[in-house]
């Protein structure tokens, strides 16, 4: 029987642990927070835990397990890892593990794959629309609210994989029949020992794939396409204006033919076409879809919260809402998107340079600076925008609305994670639109 130490117990971590007793297998659980929770879970796996191991009782765990299960969350600069390799533990992740299972099912389900630094859920979130669109019952799994390993027991018939590096990092023989890599800039330096780590984990969506799959590329990164040719893969390319799939003066264009007219798509921003063009390309090259099918689900797809997302309009100004930008990488795609923004930005930095935000200032009106790395978002736009620090949400919202006039954005767009002042991004989001509402109602209650 084979014996998995499971570290990390939050959603990843316990769907593993969970799957792993199903089918008969052996755990041993452990995590850096104690809680009744985690007791009580282990209680009902029937399993030891352990709770921030030292140095020698993670050595005394590993001399008892076959393989170890971090949890994503588990950085690479984490004793477990060096321990793990001292002592020869192979190390797997949640998508690895659900893969293995799925390939020895009597019918393994197909799969397209998504990864990138940026846009991940979004395309993962339309390649499902589109299969589902084409008649599939897919489902959107991996670094979504949803584990790969927890969807194998639904009725699904097709996953849409979003694949972080976290995951691909520990992969062993995880492969899909379409698989895109978006885009490349540095991000989870605090998790990876450097960016080339972080490239090498995401090259691994295509580290076992076979002549007969499709590896979907941008079409100017010439470093994500030599990592496709090198694969074996058929390469496709996907690109705003060029590659096998593009927009030629606003219509969505793939090798057998017209998709649709960005205008008909639910949003149109430039963001939206190249993550459309990018899902469009693993749905269709997998075989699972076709154009008019891609069409379809264009046109009525709502992107998931917090993500570029309208607030609110008032007096002319409208407030969107991109708390799931994390790196300056990603909010660069949000400030590409408005002429004129009051960009509030910042939170708990991880390791990367924001003065990336600044290339983007010509969009900028002005900047609000929150949280941890309010000094560096402030030092990133010295001498080129007003900056202002606030220390809350409701003072950023308040002092935003001091710099917009009508015709202006305001934009929350943090470059950073939330950790500082949040659990998560989304709670961030939601206390912004919280904050915005509660703005314009006093201002109507004012007249």
């Amino acid at each position: 029987m084979t014996t998995t130490l499971v570290y990390g117990l939050a959603v990843a971590g316990r769907a593993v642990a969970n799957e792993l007793v199903l089918r008969g297998e052996k755990v041993v659980l452990a995590d850096d927070q104690q809680s009744d929770g985690h007791s009580e879970f282990a209680r009902s796996m029937n399993s030891e835990i352990v709770f921030k191991p030292s140095a020698a009782d993670l050595r005394a765990i590993l001399g008892k397990v076959d393989r170890v299960s971090p949890a994503p969350g588990i950085a690479e600069s984490h004793k477990l890892f060096e321990a793990s390799r001292k002592l020869g533990k192979p190390m797997v992740s949640e998508i690895e593990i659900a893969y293995q299972y799925e390939q020895i099912s009597s019918s393994p389900r197909p799969m397209v794959a998504v990864t990138g630094t940026d846009g991940k859920t979004t395309t993962t979130l339309m390649a499902t629309a589109m299969l589902n669109c084409a008649g599939h019952k897919a489902l959107a799994v991996g670094n979504t609210e949803t584990p790969l390993i927890a969807a194998l027991r639904t009725d699904a018939n097709a996953f849409a994989v979003e694949c972080s590096s976290f995951r691909l990092a520990l992969t062993q023989s995880f492969r899909a029949k379409a698989s895109v890599w978006l885009n490349i800039a540095p991000d989870h330096l605090d998790w990876h020992a450097s960016f080339d780590a972080y490239q090498t984990a995401k090259a691994k969506i295509w580290a076992h794939v076979s002549a007969t799959d499709v590896a979907v590329v941008p079409v100017h990164d010439d470093v994500i396409t030599k990592f496709a040719q090198n694969s074996g893969a058929k390469v496709v390319s996907f690109g705003q204006n060029a590659g096998d799939y593009h927009a030629s003066n606003g219509v969505l264009t793939c090798p057998s033919g017209e998709i649709m007219h960005s205008s008909e798509m639910a949003r149109g921003l430039p963001h939206d076409v190249t993550n459309a063009l990018a899902a469009a390309a693993i749905a269709i090259e997998s075989g699972l879809a076709n154009c008019s099918q891609v069409a379809q689900a264009l046109r009525s797809f709502v992107n998931a919260p917090h993500r570029i997302e309208f607030v609110a309009e008032h007096g002319g100004v409208r407030w969107f809402n991109d708390s799931k930008a994390t790196s300056p990488h990603a909010s660069s795609v949000a400030l590409r998107s408005f002429e004129s923004i009051v960009l509030i930005a910042g939170g708990k930095n991880k390791d990367l340079d924001l003065s990336a935000m600044a290339s983007h200032a010509e969009n900028v009106k002005a900047v609000v600076a929150i949280g941890q790395a309010a000094q560096e978002i402030k030092s990133a736009f010295a001498g080129t925008r007003e900056v202002q620090v606030a220390n809350s949400m409701n003072e950023a919202v308040n002092c935003a609305d001091q710099f917009a006039a009508s015709g202006d954005v305001v934009l929350l767009s943090p470059g950073c994670t939330s950790y500082d002042w949040y659990k998560n991004y989304g709670e961030r989001g939601l206390d912004f639109k919280s904050k915005v509402h509660e703005l314009i109602k006093s201002k109507q209650n004012k007249k």
